[in-house]
């Protein structure tokens, strides 16, 4: 068997929706890619998994992905593995709309993240918590996550164009706080599938 394709071959993610902040994908390359790496049960493939079945709405797989995804992550005994392991699940869980079992488990991954100054790890959990509150209405909540989630991925020395999906949810977010429409989808076309992001 050749080893895990850890190169996604063309772009996935297109843009965001500026009402939802969820992704918008090609359907086709998300489909190819996942039959790509269904094969591998390395940790990496299996957190790719679980990213591309919850953007192609597959949330039960993508659930029983994610679970496998953090069992393995514990057998690693690297904790960062098991924290990235928690969010992904809990973002599946956003997208099934167990919105307030998501924000309990982000809110801890936030906690332990900043409290061992793991800027990575914080950044994304506070991008996906503020994802929830979002949805939930809570547009004040979900602006400080952001705007929180954008000063430790600077930290991290993120580059400016992976800060995207993080600038754009904000530039939507104040739009909504101030009684403005949503700014139009101008996140760059073009956006793979990063390690955590997506």
């Amino acid at each position: 068997m050749r080893g895990y394709p850890r190169r996604v071959p063309e772009p996935i993610i297109l843009g965001y929706d500026p009402e939802t902040l969820r992704e918008r994908i090609d359907v086709e390359a998300a489909e190819a890619r996942l039959d790509e790496v269904r094969q591998y049960r390395s940790l990496a493939a299996l957190t790719e998994q679980v990213v591309l079945l919850r953007m192609l709405g597959r949330l039960d797989e993508a659930f029983e992905v994610a679970q496998a995804a953090y069992r393995q992550s514990r057998f690693t005994g690297a904790r960062e593995d098991a924290l990235g392991a928690r969010m992904r699940r809990a973002q599946v869980q956003h997208y099934q709309g167990k919105l307030d079992t998501a924000l309990v488990e982000l809110t801890g991954c936030v906690d332990e993240a900043v409290a061992h100054e793991w800027h990575e790890h914080a950044g994304f959990a506070l991008q996906y918590r503020g994802r929830v509150k979002f949805e939930q209405a809570d547009y004040r909540g979900a602006l400080t996550d952001f705007e929180a989630a954008q000063d430790h991925r600077e930290r991290q020395g993120v580059p400016p164009s992976q800060l995207e999906p993080t600038t754009f949810a904000i530039r939507v977010t104040r739009a909504v706080l101030e009684g403005a429409e949503s700014p139009a989808d101008d996140a760059p076309l073009g956006v793979g599938i990063p390690t955590l992001d997506a």
